[in-house]
């Protein structure tokens, strides 16, 4: 999850809101009829939460250019080579670094190093000696993604 993300999508459509506030409490309010003010409360209320969810869950979104490697990407393997538990996070998943043999069929294989947010339903598959799908960005080859 992209916390920097969400946190600019609720900072943005909270300024948007209260602008709009701003404008119906200076120029509508008067114009409106009497007795309808608490249903345009409800109303600008009713909006608020409703473009908060939309904008968090498109904040959520993997951003344009991982959508693109995982579209466009060359696929290959990965095999683990070591596994170092860097630090426990949160939202009870753990940051690991894995030192990897990434292989693509039509170049040499190399190797690399990733830190992942290891979640404890894929920890099992996070071993030495296991083997994890990866996308590569063909004009970089340091820009990888793990396909879990």
């Amino acid at each position: 999850m992209d916390h920097a993300r969400i946190a600019r999508t609720v900072l943005g459509v909270t300024l948007a809101y209260l602008v709009a506030l701003i404008v119906w409490i200076g120029w509508l309010v008067p114009l409106t009829p009497p007795g309808t003010v608490p249903i345009q409360v409800l109303t600008l209320i009713g909006l608020f939460g409703s473009f908060l969810g939309i904008g968090m869950l498109l904040a959520q979104r993997p951003s344009r250019s991982d959508r693109r490697l995982r579209r466009y990407g060359l696929e290959g393997w990965a095999n683990i080579e070591a596994v170092h538990p860097l630090r426990r996070t949160d939202r009870y998943t753990e940051l690991t670094e894995l030192d990897l043999e990434l292989v693509v069929p039509g170049s040499e294989t190399y190797y690399g190093s990733v830190v992942f947010d290891v979640e404890p339903i894929v920890r099992p598959r996070i071993a030495v000696g296991g083997t994890l799908s990866i996308r590569v960005d063909p004009r970089n080859r340091d820009r990888i993604m793990l396909c879990i």
